[in-house]
């Protein structure tokens, strides 16, 4: 058994099987864990998929959303134990792999067309 298979051995008992169909332009809620003292609750986060990188257990997606007129993005890792839940809220019309252009636009002009042709699920 060469090292390859037992590494992707190992990493299949951490895989997610609960994680929706995402794509680039979705409108997510991702529920994050968060430690206050001795207790867990989790935190909603909701905004933009702009890009989704890698693939297996590595799989990231990078979310933005508008909060007080500041663009902020953050980086999930969609198998980590942190990421409680992954809803889709709605689908977006997109032509592109990354939506790096939605940095550099402010109000209206960073909306993303919703698509209908496609499940919430």
């Amino acid at each position: 058994m060469n090292a390859q298979a037992i590494i992707s051995e190992i990493e299949a008992k951490y895989l997610k099987s609960d994680i929706p169909q995402l794509y680039v332009g979705d409108t997510v809620k991702v529920g994050v864990k968060i430690k206050e003292g001795d207790k867990f609750r989790t935190q909603p986060y909701e905004g933009v998929i702009i890009s989704k990188a890698r693939s297996g257990i590595n799989s990231t997606m990078t979310v933005r959303k508008t909060f007080q007129g500041v663009g902020v993005e953050r980086v999930f890792l969609l198998h980590s134990p942190q990421v409680e839940s992954i809803k889709v809220i709605r689908r977006g019309k997109v032509r592109r792999a990354k939506l790096y252009y939605l940095r550099d636009r402010i109000g209206k002009a960073s909306r993303v067309k919703q698509r209908f042709d496609r499940d919430l699920t």
